[in-house]
């Protein structure tokens, strides 16, 4: 079970580290508008509720795999994020 709490943290820790680097942009940039900001914010907050969602899913049947695919999902949606973030 300790793969479940590491990706649960892992999941936890990088939405949070995005959504903290979306504040330090919004402070160092106050003269910019922070609505695509907050849109980003608004995404991570909703990734982070489905990954959870999905690891709390207890019907799949080859646990390996769906916490794998769970992992390369987090990996996706975070690398996408951090592109947004690099783009304002």
């Amino acid at each position: 079970m300790a793969n479940k709490r590491d990706l649960k943290k892992d999941i936890n820790y990088v939405l949070g580290d995005i959504i903290e680097a979306v504040y330090i942009w919004e402070l160092t940039n106050p003269e910019k508008d922070t609505k695509k900001s907050e849109k980003i914010i608004d995404e991570a907050i909703e990734t982070f509720d489905v990954l959870i969602a999905k690891m709390n899913d207890r019907s799949a049947e080859n646990k390996k795999q769906h916490f794998n695919s769970i992992r390369t999902e987090l990996e996706e949606k975070g690398r996408k994020l951090i592109d947004k973030i690099n783009a304002l």
